[in-house]
């Protein structure tokens, strides 16, 4: 009898999706609840000790950080979505980390009071990522994987970022645009986020003068 999920939520955060993704991949039934991180209720922070999201409830027990949550789920619900190779699994691990590290870059672009050295670290990074792609259509291959979920939500960012300005980070850089394309195609990437993130995620960027 598989355990009842309860993924606890933000509609505007990153790694909410990632493990959003890789439920959705399972093709396994779970609940979703969204939390005011501004105004945090207190089961909240009694269930959450880094008082961030995402948790997920499974059963009566709480796990939390999305790459601990992706990973068992991945442990214990079929489709895999890691290689079997310890080797190469351990790769991808480190390459969702690195997703990681861009999504703090993102966060320094547009919080950056001078906006041309973040948006140049912004792309050196993903230019870093460039080679490490093939033919795709995914990050290894023919077959979606847990860095696919990773980088979903990062890519949305620019979905945003495009209706502001044509930053140029994405230029010169095919392969990730046809990453960025095929992810934005992809029925669980999609349902990542509520009808209304875009309009959120811009106000959330105006809000910080990032217009």
């Amino acid at each position: 009898m598989r355990p009842k999920l309860e993924l606890v939520s933000h509609p505007l955060c990153p790694y909410v999706q990632r493990a959003a993704i890789a439920l959705a991949e399972k093709g396994v039934p779970f609940t979703r609840t969204s939390v005011d991180l501004a105004a945090r209720p207190d089961w909240f922070t009694r269930l959450s000790p880094l008082g961030k999201v995402p948790l997920l409830i499974v059963d009566d027990e709480v796990l939390f950080e999305s790459a601990v949550i992706c990973d068992y789920l991945d442990e214990t619900i079929a489709p895999r979505l890691h290689p079997e190779d310890p080797l190469a699994r351990a790769r991808h691990r480190a390459w969702i980390e690195y997703g990681s590290a861009i999504l703090n870059a993102i966060g320094n672009f547009y919080n950056a009071a001078e906006r041309a050295p973040a948006r140049l670290a912004l792309r050196e990074k993903f230019a870093r990522l460039e080679p490490e792609l093939g033919e795709g259509p995914w990050f290894a291959g023919a077959s979606f994987c847990m860095v696919d979920a990773a980088f979903g939500p990062i890519f949305r960012y620019f979905d945003v970022f495009d209706q502001i300005a044509d930053f140029g980070i994405l230029t010169g850089l095919p392969r990730l645009q046809a990453w960025r394309a095929a992810l934005a195609t992809r029925p669980s990437v999609r349902a990542a986020v509520g009808p209304d993130y875009r309009r959120d995620l811009h106000a959330f960027l105006r809000d910080r003068g990032f217009q």
